[in-house]
């Protein structure tokens, strides 16, 4: 007995231990069977009814009536209720107790009034077995919520208890007592089922619980918390289901951030990952609330949000570019991106997750190749362009391999000697399937794809080749991409193609863009400065080209300055631009640099460029680009040292 008090005191502080998720499964148990509830209530009611009709008795008429009437609010509650969640587990719960106390104990109640006021011997006999069988019923239905259990036992039993001691009989005393045992066993009965419930239940809700922590899991992006492809993937479509329903169009915003490979070969991984956080936190706390936003692998995130037109789908595309645009502080250092942005809108632009992925792709390459930092919304007339672009990335993947990609020079001719003093290499591209591709199309794709690191240093190691057989006197010259300049190991790669080809390093010229020194001044710098240290010689191509600035003069160690042929296309019917081109001359003489005019096409701009005296020219008009070979024929030819 003392064991099953101390068990009593302990339901108390088990059941208030347990998690709100696991008393919601609990209180539905009370719920699972139905029918055995309406059985119950429809017996119990049949045998009070006839009981009192029996005895002919008002008050045992009246509590049969409500045995009754609480009878049919329970079936009624019990087929209408059906707890799902923690929150509504707590109501549902009272709303079974208060039923549930309310008919057991009107049962007791009945079965009391039988036993002093009924005087037919089988009367009472039915009563106690009703409300015997309906306790020991309910010990075992309601057992995953024993208080509820528990009391129903009482209030059903123990006023019978009550009413075989008033007689003062020996036998009912002896069968009072027997009941009391029956209460006794029904309630260790009761806690052990109910130990055995709550132990299963808790189990199956931990698995349930850890199945759900691991289906969260893969679907989201471990790096910045948000959701990864596969969970935008399943969003996407929910949103697109319920389109219907809302007001408004649905707008899928492609972001790719733009140089983030340079993040990392510069600053390191770290720095990448610190710069992806920070951006995906923005974009979370700013379109988070009312959005769908993804991080898609790499530096790739996409939002999905309901526009009402397009100036707003556009306004919500600035404020995207604006949050991927502020700087990310880390490790000291300033980090700095942009994206680019490909936009489709739907049901205009499609209206399954498929044709809008595939149109913000679109769109997305578009916003890449106009430079960046761009927002594009899909246009019909962008498949055509973009398929290609994207075939010849895919071939571009295995070009070097094959064969495929071949070194032109155009000779660069020194105004005073009349003689051929460098050459510039022209990369070309004949395709298996394209055939013969412009370099304006397909380095920028190499750019963008990583490859251009690659392509770059297979063309800086055959120019050097390829120069290290003409005389002494003739240099190369080599374009640099904006990637290559930025690489770290870029000194490296430049000294393993000297040491490799045996050129002299005053022999290799490397030519940068001005456009290129503008995203860092610092790290642009940096690399040119460790190139002269090499004892190679720069150059700044296309001067003059709109980003001009006199501190690029003397910030940055050129020794060759290439005047833009814009400026020379001019030459015959523009004195201004024979102004600026003598301008140009005049000032590379006095900071110690050569000027090299390109874009020679007619004798007219030779002369003009002669009389400016500008150091070296280069143009169709002397010499188009060519093979090796041809060079080194022209060469050949020229019997001075």
């Amino acid at each position: 007995m003392a064991r099953l008090i101390v068990r009593l005191k302990q339901l108390r502080q088990s059941d208030s231990r347990i998690t709100a998720q696991v008393r919601a499964v609990l209180v539905e148990s009370l719920y699972a069977s139905p029918q055995s509830l309406i059985i119950g209530a429809l017996t119990s009611t049949m045998i009070a009814a006839v009981v009192a009709w029996a005895a002919n008795d008002a008050w045992l008429a009246g509590c049969a009536g409500s045995i009754g009437l609480i009878g049919i609010v329970r079936i009624a509650d019990t087929m209408r209720c059906h707890p799902q969640d923690a929150a509504s587990a707590r109501r549902h719960e009272l709303q079974y107790r208060l039923g549930a106390l309310a008919y057991s104990g009107l049962l007791g109640l009945f079965g009391f009034l039988t036993l002093t006021r009924a005087h037919d011997g089988v009367l009472p006999l039915l009563a106690v077995t009703t409300a015997i069988g309906y306790a020991a019923g309910i010990a075992g239905r309601n057992a995953g919520r024993p208080q509820i259990a528990l009391a129903q036992l009482c209030l059903a039993s123990l006023p019978l208890v009550a009413g075989l001691l008033i007689a003062l009989e020996p036998l009912k005393a002896v069968l009072a007592l027997v009941i009391l045992m029956f209460v006794i066993a029904m309630v260790d009965i009761t806690l052990q089922t109910y130990g055995a419930i709550l132990k299963a239940t808790i189990v199956s809700h931990e698995k349930a619980a850890l199945a759900e922590h691991h289906a969260a899991a893969a679907r989201r992006d471990d790096l910045t918390g948000l959701s990864n492809r596969t969970a935008f993937r399943e969003q996407f479509e929910d949103r697109l289901a319920s389109r219907s329903s809302t007001a408004g169009r649905l707008a899928l915003y492609w972001l790719d951030l733009d140089r983030f490979k340079e993040v990392n070969d510069t600053f390191g991984h770290l720095a990448g990952n610190a710069l992806l956080a920070a951006v995906a936190g923005r974009l979370r706390d700013r379109f988070g609330a009312d959005s769908v936003v993804a991080r898609l692998g790499g530096d790739e995130f996409a939002i999905v949000r309901v526009v009402g037109d397009p100036d707003e789908a556009a306004a919500i595309g600035a404020a995207i570019l604006d949050a991927v645009r502020a700087p990310v502080a880390h490790d000291g250092h300033s980090l700095r991106t942009s994206a680019s942005i490909g936009v489709a809108v739907s049901p205009e632009n499609g209206r399954d997750a498929d044709t809008l992925l595939k149109n913000a792709d679109l769109a997305l390459y578009r916003a890449k190749e106009s430079g960046r930092g761009q927002l594009y919304f899909y246009e019909p007339v962008m498949d055509e362009k973009i398929e290609r672009r994207r075939q010849l990335g895919s071939e571009l993947q295995g070009a070097l391999d094959r064969g495929e990609f071949d070194l032109r020079f155009q000779p660069i001719f020194d105004l005073v000697d009349d003689r051929i003093t460098s050459c510039e290499v022209l990369l070309r591209w004949t395709n298996r399937r394209h055939g013969a591709v412009s370099p304006a199309e397909f380095i920028p794709i190499a750019e963008d794809n990583g490859l251009i690191d690659t392509i770059g240093n297979w063309v800086l190691h055959q120019a050097c080749r390829v120069a290290r057989d003409w005389p002494p006197h003739v240099t190369i010259a080599v374009n640099l991409s904006p990637i290559q300049l930025r690489a770290t190991h870029l000194p490296a790669v430049v000294l393993d193609a000297l040491r490799s080809t045996g050129l002299a390093p005053e022999r290799l010229n490397l030519e940068v863009t001005e456009s290129v020194l503008l995203d860092d001044v610092e790290a642009s710098l940096a690399a040119l400065e460790a190139l002269n240290r090499l004892r190679v010689r720069t150059t700044l191509d296309d001067f003059g080209t709109g980003y001009s600035s006199l501190s690029y003069l003397t910030r940055f160690p050129f020794q060759t300055l290439k005047i833009d042929r814009s400026f020379i296309t001019d030459l015959n019917h523009s004195p201004a631009s024979i102004a600026i081109v003598q301008t140009v001359v005049d000032l590379a003489a006095k900071l110690g640099m050569r000027t090299v005019a390109e874009g020679v096409e007619t004798p007219a701009q030779l002369e003009h460029l002669r009389r400016t005296r500008c150091d070296a020219v280069q143009g169709y008009l002397l010499a188009r680009p060519m093979p090796a070979d041809d060079v080194a024929a022209l060469l050949a030819d020229d019997p001075r040292p």
